[in-house]
């Protein structure tokens, strides 16, 4: 009996305790009443993807088992291998051999060296420009008003097209056309002052001519504040710089604002120079001021020649004036003379060119001479 009750007590004592087995299976249970409070944080599943819930009462182990069978983890997005992406890039810069390369300047915002950059100019068309001739003399009654008239007409009748310009506020280049001065509703005044178009003063007769009035007596004062004013002429004349071979300017008696325009819109000057002392003295002031507008306002300017005017070969005193400017000019002096003539006088009470008033009379032939001379280049 003792042999019976060693066995059971120790049968006994190695059997599991049912006391303690109870608290052991309840942290068990923990998790399973716990699991329903934590999900309202979790994304809810889509509709297709839910599964019954499992039952209250069944075990904790029974319900993750069931739930590892019923919701299998999410796949995630199958990502693009390495090795494809690499064939890629090799086929891109394949691609980009066959084509023409940029370069970096090419890809790059325009930076500040583009605006400073010129533009490319095209090439300017050519244009025939006229001949601009000044007749200047500070000293009056020298023919500079016969001379202007008469040889643009010569050179008229010679198939050229013709400007005259008439810058004297006398008036007596526009009164040998047959305009009276203080008639005209513009004149050179309003071109030179208030930048009028020459070509709305321009009246046809003979020749063309630009017309004066007494206004530009008042002229010079007028410009005194203008900027620019030496070159007014010059500014004015580009209008009409293409329509004609060549433009005369008769020029005032001095060597004022007036005169400076002209010769600064010139290219060559004619002096008609009256066969006598007083008059050759001028000449000397007339080189001194063109050398000054050559150094400072129209480098190209030059004396295309002197013109012995009112010569009379019967007196001795004339001959010594044309001598004495030989001497001290040379080949500067016309080898044509324009003698003394009445019909010079007779001419611009009938509104005409000695030409046209007797075209068959010896003064008419003195500046067709002179014309074939001026375009055969003048004395030279």
């Amino acid at each position: 009996m003792r042999i019976l009750s060693r066995k059971n007590q120790a049968r006994d004592k190695h059997a599991p305790d049912p006391a303690e087995e109870t608290p052991a299976a309840e942290p068990a249970a923990a998790p399973v009443s716990a699991a329903p409070q934590a999900e309202p944080e979790r994304p809810e599943p889509a509709p297709e993807a839910a599964q019954p819930a499992p039952p209250a009462d069944a075990p904790a182990t029974e319900s993750a088992g069931d739930a590892a069978v019923a919701t299998p983890p999410a796949e995630p997005a199958p990502a693009a291998p390495v090795e494809e992406e690499l064939a890629q890039v090799e086929e891109d810069a394949a691609a980009e051999e066959t084509e023409i390369r940029l370069k970096a300047a090419d890809l790059l915002a325009p930076d500040r060296r583009d605006f400073l950059a010129p533009a490319p100019e095209a090439e300017p068309t050519p244009v025939d420009l006229a001949e601009v001739i000044s007749f200047a003399n500070q000293k009056g009654g020298v023919a500079k008003t016969t001379s202007t008239l008469n040889l643009a007409v010569a050179l008229s009748e010679l198939g050229n097209r013709v400007l005259c310009i008439d810058l004297d506020p006398q008036g007596n280049l526009t009164m040998s056309q047959g305009i009276d001065p203080d008639k005209v509703e513009k004149s050179m005044y309003d071109v030179l002052v208030d930048d009028l178009p020459i070509s709305e003063v321009i009246a046809h007769r003979e020749i063309d001519i630009a017309v004066a009035s007494i206004d530009l007596a008042g002229a010079e004062i007028a410009m005194s504040t203008k900027i620019g004013r030496e070159r007014s002429l010059e500014r004015a004349l580009r209008e009409v710089h293409s329509d004609y071979d060549y433009i005369c300017i008769d020029t005032p008696p001095s060597l004022g604002l007036l005169t400076i325009n002209a010769l600064t819109a010139s290219s060559k000057v004619i002096v008609p120079v009256q066969c006598e002392y007083l008059s050759m003295r001028g000449l000397v002031q007339l080189q001194n001021t063109l050398k000054m507008i050559q150094e400072n306002l129209n480098p190209n300017v030059r004396i295309e020649g002197i013109l012995p005017t009112m010569f009379d070969s019967r007196t001795l005193h004339a001959r010594e004036a044309v001598s004495i400017l030989e001497e001290n000019f040379g080949d500067l002096v016309f080898k044509s003379r324009i003698r003394k003539a009445v019909k010079f006088a007779e001419a611009p009470v009938r509104g005409a060119s000695v030409l046209k008033y007797d075209p068959d009379s010896r003064a008419a032939s003195y500046y067709r001479n002179l014309a074939k001379e001026v375009l055969s280049d003048g004395s030279s």
